[in-house]
């Protein structure tokens, strides 16, 4: 009997540890990535000199470029800038902004790109998504995932713990977006893939049940794997769905209605993914995913991120109107006016409950 598979582009090279970046010379030769160490480097004006220094003795074939700011208009930059050269890759080291940056420019040239994390903020370190603010506001962009992702526990403890943790709202939001996708089969026929639901939710459960902190290093590298695998996820599914629900359209929402008031993305999708399990009306994951949160120091009501809850009423209004088509458990509760109103506040009194019960 024949066995049937299908063919899955995953990275060549996945390195969580510390001093991993020491390695991206030797991992470029030795996954024929570039032998000749001749790829344009893409860093963020943080990060970038002190990345520079560590290779001020290796990779003289690479060519410097500073990443300022994470717009379509800099990714299109990038582009011009490295099209001047010839070059076998392009090389992302930074935060999720450098990255999206990165991969956007790596697509538009064709060339394969390597994504070395230097904070743990989403999971867009091995995602086939760039994600740019443009002229209407912000847009997810299609690219090819990276060929290699390296995390460098120096680097990722060096960041600002809040950027840290803001990877645990966005890791923690996967189980509310599988529970939209499999409503919207169960509900609208939507096909959903196994596979993908299979690596997200794996991610979530081990960064939920795992006793330790952003201070120690194996939650820092259970984080990171999570988040690559989360990214994966969306390679094998083909669409955001694994990792992108409800959760997601309160924080576009957010980005839309209040540019000027923008936490970091993973606190957004984690308090829309607790309000996404309210509205579910499951107690057990809603209390596990606000204690999770809450835990790590992450916002888990409106008010943390800033907003009254009118505010708050007007954004999950508005955020089905930021995926047209995609059926969300916002969608399937018809949510008029008055009943917004009347969950949202239904939601604080509850986290209260919740967190007080303790």
């Amino acid at each position: 009997m024949p066995l049937l598979a299908r063919m899955i582009p995953a990275p060549l090279v996945v390195d969580v540890r510390r001093g991993a970046l020491a390695e991206l010379g030797a991992i470029l030769a030795d996954q024929r990535i570039s032998t000749s160490g001749r790829v344009a480097i893409a860093v963020g004006s943080t990060y970038g000199p002190i990345v520079q220094s560590t290779f001020r003795d290796g990779l003289a074939g690479a060519d410097w470029f500073t990443v300022d700011g994470g717009t379509i208009n800099t990714a299109i930059k990038l582009v011009e800038q490295i099209r001047r050269e010839r070059y076998d890759a392009v090389v992302g080291i930074g935060g999720g902004t450098v990255l999206d940056v990165t991969k956007f420019a790596a697509a538009r040239l064709g060339l394969p790109m390597v994504a070395v994390a230097t904070n743990l903020a989403h999971d867009g370190i091995a995602s086939p998504i760039s994600t740019l603010d443009n002229d209407a506001g912000r847009g997810s962009y299609g690219v090819p995932a990276p060929l290699a992702v390296l995390v460098d526990l120096d680097l990722i403890a060096a960041a600002p713990v809040r950027s840290v943790r803001s990877g645990i709202g966005e890791i923690v939001s996967n189980l509310s977006a599988i529970a939209d996708w499999q409503a919207a089969h169960a509900l609208r026929g939507e096909e959903i893939d196994g596979l993908a639901i299979s690596l997200a939710r794996t991610a979530a459960e081990a960064v939920m049940n795992h006793p330790g902190s952003v201070s120690g290093d194996a939650f820092l590298a259970v984080l990171a794997e999570g988040l690559i695998l989360s990214g994966i996820s969306m390679v094998v599914a083909g669409t955001s769905r694994p990792s992108s629900g409800a959760c997601h359209e309160i924080s576009h929402a957010i980005d839309l209605l209040h540019p000027s008031r923008r936490a970091f993305h993973g606190e957004q999708v984690g308090v829309g993914a607790a309000f996404a399990w309210f509205l579910r009306g499951d107690s057990s994951a809603f209390d596990a995913t606000v204690h999770c949160l809450h835990r790590h120091g992450l916002p888990v009501r409106p008010s943390d991120l800033g907003f009254t809850l009118e505010e708050f009423e007007a954004v999950v209004g508005y955020a089905p109107q930021t995926r047209p088509g995609r059926f969300t458990v916002l969608e399937e509760s018809a949510l008029t006016p008055s009943r917004i109103t009347a969950k949202v506040n239904a939601f604080d009194t509850r986290i209260t409950a919740v967190l007080e019960s303790r």
